[in-house]
């Protein structure tokens, strides 16, 4: 990675006395946080800082209306969206506003919510806890179902009024889902529809090649990235952002780097806004998180983090080993959407989740879908966002 970004950097120097600069152009969201980005496209926004039990504090934001709709005193349905692994809020955000699904959501008259995982750019913070402590870091997919998601669901029902609300998930956003709803039926009982795009429960099958981070053991890797955060958001990813893939020279490298772990379609991307998609990209998660996913790789088992030994597993389980999730629990009413050529979320281990789901009311595999596709493919509202909707009419109407 190091060695492509000084070599697009010696290009960019290069390329700014052979022409290339002039076709440079950088998007201003580039350059934009959240709430700027959503202000930036004339749409209301509100953010707040949610206190989980453990002490993390994580920034949510919120669309409560369209840009042609009256806030009004009535209550609109809630919608909420949770990203996936290394990403944040901005993935709904990250496309013009009539392809980009948190938008066009709140045009539709839906109140709008988005998370933010702990330990990403936006929810980087604890009432304790140093980020430069290792403590800070210890945390994984457990603690963002046990925690995360009941803390911030909790606070968007009691402030809206609303008892129930749409979940939206992709990938580990998904997974947390999953989680989350098959073990706290309270919280479960909050959910109308679960919308679980490019889910990810086991991950027998991916071709990600991420795959290569599990032949590693935990010594290495934790030589390799330490024990703290893996991969934030730093001055030089927005540097190569803004500086380089603005440029139509750079678009298929920046593209083929940036998309690297979950694969791209070129012919079904905005390649214009590629340094959005860099500068919003990686936004971090702990090296834990990381590991916690290559034991899943490793098993083939969709189960909490081991910690190691049983003495640990025993303080944080109260059983040696760390316990299975049973997704057969989960009795939310759940829409799956998958792509064909997705190697994050392979169609295989789709499929062997889709029976497990006892309360399964709407599928559809889309043969050209990437891992990314459901949040930055061009026909996303052709493919996914339409049909998301009207299942969420339907169920209002009901």
């Amino acid at each position: 990675m190091q060695q492509f970004l000084a070599a697009a950097c010696w290009m960019l120097l290069l390329g700014s006395t052979c022409g290339y600069k002039k076709r440079s152009i950088t998007n201003p969201e580039a350059n934009m946080n959240i709430s700027q980005i959503i202000s930036y496209w004339g749409y209301p926004c509100e953010k707040y800082d949610v206190v989980t039990k453990d002490g993390y504090i994580l920034g949510i934001y919120r669309i409560p209306h369209g840009r042609q709709c009256p806030s009004g005193t009535a209550p609109k349905p809630v919608v909420y969206l949770q990203h996936g692994l290394l990403a944040s809020a901005s993935n709904w955000i990250c496309n013009l506003p009539n392809n980009s699904l948190a938008f066009l959501l709140a045009d539709h008259g839906y109140d709008v919510w988005m998370g933010n995982s702990r330990g990403n750019t936006c929810s980087r913070k604890h009432l304790k806890l140093s980020t430069k402590s290792t403590e800070y870091w210890a945390f994984s997919l457990d603690e963002m179902a046990k925690y995360d998601l009941p803390a911030t669901l909790n606070f968007i029902t009691e402030k809206t009024g609303q008892e129930q609300l749409f979940y939206v998930g992709h990938s580990q956003g998904t997974t947390i889902g999953f989680i989350a709803f098959s073990t706290n039926p309270e919280l479960a009982k909050k959910i109308k529809i679960f919308f679980a795009l490019a889910p990810v429960v086991t991950v027998n099958y991916t071709q990600s090649p991420m795959k290569r981070f599990t032949t590693l053991s935990r010594q290495v890797v934790k030589a390799f990235f330490g024990d703290k955060m893996f991969s934030p958001h730093t001055f030089f990813h927005q540097f190569v952002a803004t500086k380089v893939c603005n440029q139509k020279f750079f678009h298929r490298i920046c593209s083929n780097f940036l998309f690297t772990l979950s694969g791209f379609d070129q012919n079904n991307l905005n390649m214009s806004r590629l340094d959005v998609y860099l500068a919003q990209g990686s936004e971090g998660t702990s090296v834990q998180n990381m590991l916690h996913w290559a034991q899943a790789v490793n098993s083939g088992r969709f189960q909490a983090f081991d910690w190691g030994n049983s003495n640990q597993n025993m303080m944080h389980f109260n059983q040696s080993t760390p316990p299975f999730y049973n997704v057969t629990k989960m009795e939310v009413p759940t829409a799956v959407w998958n792509g064909g050529q997705d190697i994050v979320a392979d169609p295989k281990d789709v499929e062997n989740l889709l029976p497990k789901l006892s309360n399964f009311i709407y599928y559809k595999w889309i043969p050209h879908y990437n891992h990314m596709d459901f949040y930055l493919g061009q026909d996303a509202p052709q493919e996914v966002y339409q049909d998301l909707i009207s299942l969420m009419e339907e169920c209002l109407q009901n």
